[in-house]
């Protein structure tokens, strides 16, 4: 019986047992928390450093969501600004009709109170047009809507379509042809308006051009910065699920070496009995 330890009131063989099956019975706990969650970081503690740049990620994340948010909401404004536009195009070119067609000299200025008539209908349909808000905000106005357009809160400052009182549509839809002498004016001043219109609508095509571009990028940053969170917080299932399988045979087979350790003190015992 030489070199075998022999010794009944410490087991250091179970000791030992129960110490490696703790931590085996941890570790497979761990594993199992990160299969269930989906994430490698559970709690602080598993990865400190990770958890902190995941945080930002996670945040930086969250405030490329809003801009994009922000971005579609922006197109959406030129959007409605550029349909009001098309059929403000429309009026005016049919008031440029009527201005024209009033200055016949075979007409009467009853004849051409008729013509009027309808050209009066179209300046009050543009006038109404110049005060359409989207969600509250004044479509047609001279002040600049800023948009931010990143996580950094940076914003841009959209080109501005003005419809007031002072503009030249305004003054198109106040003009008259009711007389030969009056219908020149209106013509004039029907042109000038279609003259600024084609500027406003390249405008609002540029802005709408530019919030596209904006949000291309920010979907494109949106991926990289999932991804790069990714690598750090996901678990990858393949890999832990071969981690769990392995740790649950060293959990079975710590437990079965512990009953081992625990009966090695029973054969000692049987040794004494039969001294």
């Amino acid at each position: 019986m030489e070199g075998v330890s022999m010794i009944i009131n410490t087991n250091v063989a179970a000791n030992t047992s129960a110490n490696m099956l703790e931590t085996s019975s941890a570790n497979l706990s761990k594993s199992l928390e990160r299969l269930s969650s989906g994430s490698k970081i559970v709690s602080a503690a598993d990865d400190p450093s990770g958890l902190a740049v995941s945080m930002k990620f996670t945040v930086q994340s969250g405030a490329i969501t809003a801009a994009e948010s922000n971005v579609t909401n922006a197109t959406s404004f030129t959007q409605t600004q550029d349909g009001y536009l098309q059929q403000v195009s429309n009026a005016l070119n049919r008031m440029s009709e009527l201005a024209v067609s009033a200055q016949d000299s075979t007409l009467t200025d009853s004849d051409r109170s008729l013509y009027n008539s309808e050209f009066q209908q179209l300046g009050s349909y543009i006038n109404n047009v110049a005060t359409k808000d989207f969600n509250g905000v004044s479509l047609f106005t001279a002040n600049a809507m800023s948009v931010t357009i990143d996580s950094d809160a940076t914003t841009w400052s959209m080109g501005t379509v003005n419809m007031g009182n002072s503009s030249a549509y305004a003054t198109a839809a106040s003009s008259s042809i009711a007389t030969s002498t009056a219908a020149p004016t209106a013509l004039s001043d029907v042109n000038a308006a279609i003259t600024q219109l084609a500027s406003d609508r390249a405008t609002v095509g540029a802005n709408e051009s530019r919030l596209s571009y904006t949000s291309n990028q920010l979907a494109v940053e949106q991926t990289n910065v999932q991804a790069a969170n990714s690598a750090i917080s996901d678990v990858d299932v393949a890999q832990e699920s071969t981690r769990y399988a392995q740790l649950n045979i060293l959990v079975q087979s710590g437990t079965a070496m512990l009953a081992q350790a625990n009966a090695l003190p029973q054969n000692v015992l049987r040794l004494v009995q039969n001294l």
